[in-house]
């Protein structure tokens, strides 16, 4: 009887052994690495407001980024890449919808040309109406009153895109007097 203890013990004591080993040396928990604002830089173009349909318009923000990583990078929209709003007192909205225009291959160390849209219902003006001009401006300004930038969040590579504003001159064009 004595005989059969002695694996049995043998085997118990290099379970607890090991289990200790594995207990003490697991790797910790990986903080998640820092989001990467510098990697992909976007500068303002412009802006451009379409007719969707009778009823709908949509803001395309047009801009230039820029990728200064080694790598190509593929900006596209979908459930990897989220974009907001950044407010003018620093918070995150995503109370509006906003969308990339289009998927954009960006090779490593290039620039390419992306658009964000910014869709909304909207009662088109007709070409003869004299606010024609005032209308299509009040549903820009309304659009990006409290916006100070766009921001695309892509947690796979970590990287954050912001979108600076630079449609001032929308909003300083509909104060100016008639």
């Amino acid at each position: 009887m004595k005989g059969n203890r002695v694996p049995l013990l043998c085997f118990l004591l290099s379970l607890a052994t090991t289990a200790i080993i594995l207990l003490y040396f697991r790797p910790a928990a990986r903080a998640p690495r820092p989001w990467n604002s510098t990697a992909i830089t976007a500068s303002y173009v412009g802006a451009q407001l379409r007719q969707l349909d009778s009823g709908n318009a949509a803001l395309f923000l047009a801009y230039e980024v820029q990728n200064h990583t080694d790598s190509d990078y593929h900006l596209a929209d979908g459930p990897t890449a989220l974009v907001v709003g950044r407010l003018r007192d620093g918070s995150l909205s995503s109370q509006q919808p906003v969308r990339l225009g289009y998927p954009t291959f960006l090779p490593a160390r290039q620039r390419a040309r992306v658009a964000l849209e910014v869709p909304a219902p909207f009662n088109w003006p007709g070409d003869n109406d004299p606010a024609f001009q005032d209308k299509l401006r009040d549903f820009v300004n309304q659009k990006l009153a409290d916006v100070e930038a766009f921001v695309l969040f892509d947690p796979a590579h970590r990287f954050d895109i912001e979108f600076p504003s630079g449609w001032q001159e929308l909003k300083l064009a509909s104060a100016l007097p008639r």
